[in-house]
C-alpha cells in the first residue's frame, strides 16, 4: 500500500516540474493525445476479444477435448 503512496506523491512532483517547465498551455495537449492513445487500445483489445470469442464459438461443438 505505501508503494502506491510513494508513486503518487512522484507523479504529482514530477506534474508539477513539468508545469512549471512547459508551461499550462501544453499540458491540455498532452492530455488529449494521452485519451486518445487509451481510446484506440481499448477499441482494439475489445475488437480483439470479439474476435477470439467468435473464432472459439464456431470451433466449439460441445465435445470435450481429446486427452
Amino acid at each position: 500500500m505505501i508503494f502506491g503512496v510513494d508513486v503518487l506523491i512522484v507523479l504529482i512532483v514530477v506534474l508539477g516540474i513539468v508545469l512549471i517547465w512547459r508551461g499550462p498551455k501544453i499540458l491540455p495537449k498532452w492530455g488529449e493525445t494521452l485519451g486518445r492513445g487509451v481510446k484506440a487500445t481499448r477499441k482494439e483489445v475489445s475488437e480483439i476479444q470479439g474476435e477470439v470469442q467468435d473464432a472459439g464459438g464456431a470451433k466449439d461443438d460441445g465435445t470435450p477435448p481429446a486427452g
